[in-house]
């Protein structure tokens, strides 16, 4: 066996190949080509700090920090708090437990492009079966999309739409992991059903949780094809998240210098919730 220590490396190399060149490389270029810029005649030249100098002397972009966090600071728990009551409602079996199940599920096979094309013609203020249906009931069309004060609440609730579903499997496998026998000795105690919720079930659920909301963070905080397709980081900026700003400096401003390094000062945002939020959840001696 000694001799032959190399073998777990080689079945782990495809995997490990693929984790350098996908994830890990575009970081490194990501950090590197931040610290570079463009002359008119398209030439590279090295910046320095010049790019983070000038994102953090424009105001533009402290309102577009402001926004992210205001969107990620809403959405990353409302998501995990709709996950885990899906996950509450399918966890014991029932007869329909299969068909709702899959109902939860279907908005993830969904691609994310798809979702903001279907949702934008939903939500239509003059021709979208939402407003229909609320005309129908005898209340105000709403602009939903089209308001600076509803946007960002709009597309909280479409990526949640979209996500919740998705994390809910995660901690459902988390749920179905937790001994039967100590809901049921709670139970037997006396112990009502709130308390066995927050007293028994959410002990034992830190690391499907800490996963989800880590996992989540990201994920939002990189959403972009919502944003690009429906609303274009308006009306007024309300929905003008940093990977938009991100790509709009790339692609609209050819500045790709202030883009990666717009992209960088993200990657550093979810590096630092992510540790709190870790440690937030981190497992109490004596738990799983």
């Amino acid at each position: 066996m000694t001799t032959r220590w190399w073998v777990p490396f080689a079945f782990l190399a495809p995997a490990l190949a693929g984790l350098l060149l996908f994830r890990f490389a575009p970081i490194v270029i990501a950090v590197v080509g931040s610290f570079f810029g463009a002359t008119i005649r398209g030439d590279t030249v090295f910046h320095g700090l010049r790019n983070y100098v000038e994102l953090f002397g424009d105001p533009a972009f402290w309102s577009t920090v402001k926004v992210t966090l205001l969107f990620n600071l809403i959405i990353n728990p409302f998501q995990v708090v709709c996950a885990m009551c899906l996950a509450l409602l399918v966890r014991r079996p029932s007869r329909f437990v299969d068909v709702f199940r899959a109902g939860f599920l279907l908005p993830m096979t969904v691609s994310i492009a798809l979702t903001a094309i279907v949702w934008s013609i939903m939500l239509d203020p003059s021709l979208g079966p939402v407003n229909g249906f609320l005309r129908w009931l005898g209340l105000p069309a709403q602009p939903f999309f089209r308001s600076s004060d509803q946007a960002l609440t709009t597309l909280i609730l479409v990526a949640t739409w979209k996500g919740a579903g998705y994390w809910m499997v995660f901690l459902l496998a988390g749920l179905l992991a937790i001994p039967r026998e100590l809901d049921e000795a709670a139970s037997i105690d006396g112990v009502t059903a709130p308390q066995r919720f927050f007293f028994v079930t959410l002990p034992m659920m830190r690391r499907p949780l800490a996963f989800v909301l880590v996992s989540d963070t990201a994920a939002n905080f990189l959403l972009f094809a919502p944003v690009y397709i429906i609303t274009n980081g308006g009306p007024n900026g309300a929905t003008q998240l940093l990977m938009f700003e991100a790509y709009q400096a790339a692609f609209a401003y050819l500045n790709p210098g202030r883009s990666l390094a717009i992209s960088t000062i993200i990657l550093a945002i979810i590096l630092v919730i992510a540790l709190f939020e870790l440690r937030l959840l981190r497992p109490r001696e004596g738990q799983a």
